[in-house]
């Protein structure tokens, strides 16, 4: 069985059947953390109005669970690489459940910043960075593609939960709904565990030395783009339904904004992610963070406009769904699929500290200053992370750290070689890494 720490490296099932049943699961663990989680626009007025908190502290119970969940995922990450991904689900599973249903219950916004931010923090943690490694590990041909569709689920999730939630929150208030969410993800997730199977050639897997690889110039580079970009990426998702409303538009058109940006993702991650076999991961990577920093001018100059709102949404989305789905796929090119899970926990740590500071921070300049001036600090940033993520090198040398063992060559899947490569996921070699020498040498 695929799940066994024991299970013999087999050639025959990377790009199998197998592996397309893990990509059904993590599309299903992505869809629920994560649709879960950036609905919360749509609970923001009814919290704050229930707790008598201001944007900025409302946010930040945002700001901590993206913090918890990316700051987790390095634990998560080896977590996976060691024991598997399905036990990790399970906890993830129950974690969401009792974390949702504890914050239905809480006095104060205080303790929800415990109940929400560890239970669905903990949740997405180890619904995404495990589940995505994993995928990772599972394709050589058809990795970008797998990627891509697998981490749709973020953008098919934000797209249903968020006007979900809408529609309970008007009905039966946002306490309830988060009931429904806590059991109804809780049953999705145990379901998705049954798909996670550890990828063959991986038992054990791990960078020999995560420490080398956090030193390279590729890594740090990445770090300091995604830290820059994730601290202006969820403004949105918790301040464009409140903008909305505040802006005259109705609330059910107003929560279908977060939606939108979701729906437009998908195409960015599906679209983007089939055209990383032609034209290169890193290249259509930057590209998105460009095209995420163009779409803050339109809702810089949107007010009302529903129109332009909308323009704004779907630009938005595709540009930060092409970020997602080709992340780890850039991360596989840089640095092999050994240990895949470690090393994407760690860079994902950028995206935690960005979301810790970017949401409050924004609510604090919506209160003190404006709207626009919030949105002029996001796009800033988003900018300048285009700009950092431009000198991530063309060629990388993987660090001896995520050389291939023996049994990742047996699975034919050389770390040291490119993950992403003509006849592979058909990456040009000008975006692909240069062979390093045996790992028996410098390893």
């Amino acid at each position: 069985m695929g799940g066994g720490p024991g299970h013999a490296p087999a050639e025959h099932e990377l790009d199998s059947a197998r592996a397309w049943i893990v990509v059904a699961a993590c599309f299903a663990s992505t869809f629920v953390v994560f649709g879960i989680v950036y609905s919360f626009g749509a609970f923001f007025d009814s919290m704050a109005a229930d707790f008598g908190t201001g944007k900025g502290a409302t946010a930040l119970m945002f700001s901590i669970t993206t913090a918890w969940y990316f700051g987790l995922g390095l634990v998560s990450g080896k977590a996976a690489d060691r024991y598997g991904p399905r036990p990790v689900l399970v906890v993830g599973a129950l974690c969401l459940g009792a974390g949702l249903l504890i914050t239905s219950q809480v006095p104060n916004i205080w303790w929800g910043y415990v109940t929400y931010g560890l239970g669905a923090g903990t949740a997405v943690a180890c619904g995404y960075v495990p589940m995505v490694a994993v995928v990772g590990g599972w394709f050589e041909r058809r990795r970008t593609l797998a990627l891509g569709i697998a981490v749709a689920g973020i953008g098919f999730g934000t797209l249903l939960c968020a006007p979900l939630a809408s529609v309970l929150i008007d009905a039966h208030g946002w306490r309830t709904a988060y009931v429904v969410f806590g059991i109804g993800g809780t049953l999705v997730l145990l379901l998705a565990a049954l798909g996670a199977h550890r990828p063959p050639g991986h038992a054990g897997s791990a960078p020999a030395n995560l420490r080398h690889v956090v030193r390279q110039r590729p890594f740090v580079v990445f770090y300091v783009g995604a830290l820059l970009g994730s601290t202006a990426l969820f403004v949105p998702f918790v301040f464009i339904k409140v903008y909305a409303t505040d802006q005259g538009v109705d609330t059910r058109l107003a929560a279908t904004l977060v939606g939108l940006i979701g729906a437009s993702s998908i195409v960015g991650r599906l679209g983007l992610g089939a055209l990383g076999a032609r034209y290169g991961s890193l290249r259509l990577m930057q590209a998105s963070f460009g095209m995420m920093a163009v779409s803050y001018l339109l809702w810089l100059f949107a007010g009302g406009n529903v129109a332009m709102l909308v323009a704004f949404t779907i630009v938005m989305g595709f540009g930060y769904g092409g970020f997602i789905a080709l992340s780890p796929a850039v991360v596989a090119v840089l640095f092999g699929t050994v240990g895949m899970g470690a090393i994407l926990g760690a860079a994902y740590t950028a995206a935690g500290i960005g979301g810790l500071i970017g949401p409050p921070v924004a609510g604090e300049i919506i209160d003190r200053i404006s709207y626009e001036a919030a949105i002029v600090f996001a796009m800033v940033l988003t900018a300048l992370s285009t700009i950092v993520l431009m000198f991530i090198p063309n060629r990388s040398t993987p660090p001896p750290a995520v050389a291939a063992g023996p049994a990742d060559r047996l699975a034919g899947r050389d770390a040291g070689r490119p993950a992403d490569r003509p006849g592979g996921d058909g990456v040009p070699t000008d975006d692909a890494a240069a062979p390093v020498e045996p790992a028996g040498r410098d390893a």
